[in-house]
């Protein structure tokens, strides 16, 4: 299925103002079939903000969206992420060298470079704590067969030219944007905000669709972190958000209390479940998102539920039960 969706979609650029141009790139996940780049004018050039991801021919997409919109790879005088998931960062390595540009990233990402130079390893644990949290070994195993053909999406681990932290600002022909850090769907996220025009460039912090997603293990509480990032972004004020995936929308503060509504229902559902007895993570997903999870998906959801269990366990509402598999009670 993966296959199919990489070959259908292609890398296709657009206009959205000014000086602002979308850069719709394919991904090979099912449901999640494209993010966003974006291209904004500085200059004799552009700053180039998140790269799409490293797989056959995504330098070809990258550059095809860019010429739709009068623009050449050569000419990226900087390229910053929001992030370092690989379909923000994946391409960077590749941009760099190709426009001689410096990268700016968050510093904190560590949950990039496990992934990158030792998969082997980073799947190890992903199946130590699925087993922990009561997967059963068959569908686990099916899992490390699919995961273990798969390539990381990162083309090559470079280090940022400078440190993506509040105070630095980024020169576009549009103004200055500054820098705010909005960890929890991932700790090295930031948004960027330019305050004049009230554009932000969001990431995958606000999408154009409501949907959460949390990097489990890396910080101590994910999905609070996220909640205070949302109201971080909340006092920006901004009037048009250019997401990481799907369409610029003007209902930001629409999108901030929709997505604060989503991580409460989700929480109340963990709690819900739990008050017949003591339950594994594992046997709490279908509590939380209905039925049996999809194959490609499951992973993702036990991801979210092990968050959402943290958060209510730093704020006394749960507590763990020792023993192999880990079992959570009210």
């Amino acid at each position: 299925m993966a296959d199919v969706i990489s070959k259908r979609e292609l890398g296709r650029g657009e206009r959205v103002l000014g000086g602002v141009f979308r850069l719709r790139l394919p991904l090979p996940w099912p449901g999640v079939p494209h993010c966003n780049a974006w291209a904004v004018s500085a200059g004799d050039g552009f700053v180039l903000f998140d790269t799409g991801m490293h797989q056959p021919d995504s330098l070809a997409e990258l550059e095809r969206a860019l010429a739709m919109c009068g623009l050449r790879l050569e000419d990226a005088s900087l390229v910053v992420c929001t992030h370092a998931h690989s379909d923000h960062y994946g391409q960077a390595a590749t941009v760099v060298e190709r426009a001689g540009c410096e990268l700016w990233m968050h510093p904190n990402h560590e949950h990039m470079r496990r992934m990158a130079e030792d998969p082997e390893a980073l799947l190890a644990r992903r199946l130590e704590v699925a087993r922990h949290s009561g997967v059963p070994e068959e569908p686990l195993q099916r899992y490390a067969a699919q995961r273990a053909r798969r390539d990381t999406g990162i083309a090559a681990v470079i280090e940022p030219d400078r440190d993506l932290l509040p105070g630095l600002t980024i020169d576009t022909d549009l103004g200055e944007w500054t820098v705010h850090e909005t960890p929890g769907h991932a700790p090295s996220h930031v948004c960027l905000f330019q305050p004049q025009r009230r554009l932000l460039i969001s990431g995958d912090h606000l999408l154009g669709r409501i949907s959460l997603y949390f990097d489990y293990g890396y910080t101590p509480d994910p999905v609070g972190e996220f909640v205070q990032s949302l109201d971080k972004v909340e006092r920006l004020g901004a009037r048009l958000c250019l997401p990481g995936h799907g369409r610029t929308f003007t209902d930001v503060h629409a999108h901030i209390r929709a997505n604060r509504e989503l991580v409460d229902e989700r929480l109340a559902a963990v709690r819900a479940g739990l008050e017949g007895g003591p339950l594994t993570a594992f046997e709490l997903v279908p509590h939380v998102y209905g039925g049996s999870p999809p194959p490609a998906n499951a992973h993702w959801l036990l991801s979210k539920v092990l968050s959402y269990l943290t958060h209510l366990e730093v704020s006394g509402k749960v507590r763990r039960i020792g023993g192999e598999p880990e079992r959570w009670a009210a």
